[in-house]
């Protein structure tokens, strides 16, 4: 089994965040898949966002906010 490490980009409303977790390809058809662990960081940072606690999904993530360019 090899691993390769990917971000991930999380959106909730106006926040987006990078998330590092790191891919399982084996010879499996599903493969390349998230550890269970990284899935559950994933799930958590957007849990953090959708409540807009910044601090937490920052101790998983780089947060940054969206702003809307007007043309």
């Amino acid at each position: 089994m090899k691993t390769r490490r990917r971000t991930k980009l999380v959106h909730e409303g106006r926040y987006i965040a990078e998330v590092e977790v790191e891919l399982m390809e084996t010879d499996h058809e599903w493969s390349p898949y998230l550890s269970v662990e990284d899935a559950y960081k994933l799930d958590d940072v957007r849990e953090a966002l959708r409540r807009g606690d910044i601090k937490t999904a920052a101790q998983h993530s780089r947060v940054f906010t969206l702003t809307p360019v007007t043309t």
